[in-house]
């Protein structure tokens, strides 16, 4: 899963940003000059190669010769004939397409559909903006989705081609609703701000689905019950691991069939053999693991707040100082001084939430230096609401483990406890 928007660690984005090359960089070479025919001693040259002896020579050399072996590629041209209808053209792209390089299965219903159906794009786009207005990115892929589970009642694209441009019009007049309803839950509801606390965001069709058959009139026994399914369905990436397509079918088959949101947990169940959450779930488990924002939820829920500001914390904070990050307790640096293991060093356990001026002025002191201060200024609550163990010698270095230890006891009662109070409303 990503974490949480604007959620991030002291050290580094959790999404990796793809690096920027100063435009200076002296082993740059402009790829115009290679196929210009440049000479290799000059494009050496150029890139700080002094001779045949520097060890960089013979990869530069190699690596400008692969470039330019591109200009030697064969490429397949296929030329259709000009009175093909739209249709077939489609057709044969879908086939061509089947083979070799793969697209992915939305991008080929997507071409089925919008072969017959012209409007379909601009009106898919113009609905994906109405929910980025929401802080909902849902990419084209779920939207299609969605459209043929309403249209077919199952979630796989091959049906696509299939099925009549009047049922796919009805199934996208339905999905929207759908989609509406379940935005407005996952946000008011279940307090997820956005599809990134989600392990996968396909966890929204079966709430689009349910919302429909009931015709939005969802009960408050209903709606708690379809709370509590998604909440472990995420902690149990029901629909991110292998046969997500498989499971997301078995559970639209439970619910169109008149199934219960109680009805979609015996399979996540019969797998795991128990729904709640252990200590030992969380260990050595980093922060892309689904519980991390299961944590944030639990966490949030029980008013943690920015040990500095005391703001509550929330994806949508203005100012950039007040965004939330996701705070190494014992910070990175110290750990690995200590010879600690990375994935105990990443563990949820050592990761609390604050925002990025607080985290910025924390730096690399270790928990003996820096808890005091807060404890100090803003009291114990600070730290307790953040599940901090207040036993001092669990924040000596040297003790890091049995810190560990405690905090994921914490953490895991404290989930269980958010999960029961939106299974039962209490």
């Amino acid at each position: 899963m990503r974490p949480p928007r604007g959620c991030r660690s002291a050290s580094a984005p959790h999404i990796p940003r793809r690096e920027q090359v100063p435009q200076q960089a002296p082993t740059l070479i402009p790829v115009t000059k290679v196929f210009k025919g440049a000479d290799d001693g000059e494009l050496l040259k150029g890139a700080g190669v002094k001779g045949f002896d520097d060890p960089r020579y013979q990869k530069y050399v190699e690596r400008i010769n692969r470039l330019r072996r591109l200009k030697q590629y064969m490429y397949v041209m296929h030329v259709l004939p000009r009175d093909l209808s739209y249709e077939e053209v489609t057709e044969i792209f879908v086939r061509v397409n089947s083979l070799g390089v793969k697209l992915r299965s939305s991008d080929l219903a997507l071409a089925q559909i919008t072969a017959r159906w012209r409007k379909f794009l601009d009106m898919l786009t113009e609905f994906q903006d109405d929910c980025e207005k929401r802080w909902y990115t849902l990419d084209a892929g779920l939207l299609v989705r969605t459209m043929i589970v309403f249209a077919t009642k199952q979630a796989k694209f091959q049906r696509a081609g299939s099925v009549s441009l009047e049922e796919l019009q009805k199934g996208w007049d339905k999905a929207k609703d759908g989609l509406r309803y379940a935005i407005n839950f996952l946000q008011e509801n279940a307090g997820i701000e956005d599809e990134t606390l989600l392990s996968a965001p396909t966890l929204i069709i079966p709430i689009a689905v349910y919302s429909q058959l009931k015709k939005e009139r969802v009960s408050q026994g209903e709606q708690r019950s379809l709370l509590y399914w998604l909440y472990v369905a995420h902690a149990r990436s029901r629909y991110s691991r292998a046969a997500s397509e498989t499971a997301l079918n078995e559970d639209l088959t439970t619910l169109f069939k008149g199934g219960k949101p109680d009805d979609l947990l015996v399979p996540i169940k019969r797998i795991f053999g128990r729904l709640d959450v252990q200590a030992s779930d969380l260990a050595k488990r980093p922060a892309r693991s689904p519980l991390f924002s299961l944590a944030y939820l639990a966490l949030k829920g029980r008013g943690a707040k920015d040990w500095e500001t005391g703001l509550g914390l929330g994806l949508g904070m203005a100012g950039r100082q007040h965004v939330i990050q996701f705070h190494h307790i014992f910070p990175k640096a110290v750990l690995k001084k200590a010879e600690y293991d990375p994935a105990e060093i990443n563990e949820i356990a050592n990761l609390a939430f604050i925002s990025g001026r607080t985290n910025q002025k924390i730096g690399k002191q270790p928990p003996t230096i820096y808890f005091p201060k807060i404890l100090k200024t803003a009291g114990r609550e600070a730290l307790e609401d953040q599940l901090i163990p207040l036993d001092k010698s669990l924040h000596e270095v040297e003790n890091y483990r049995d810190f560990l230890e405690a905090r994921r006891q914490l953490l895991a009662d404290e989930i269980n406890g958010f999960l029961e109070r939106a299974r039962t409303g209490k």
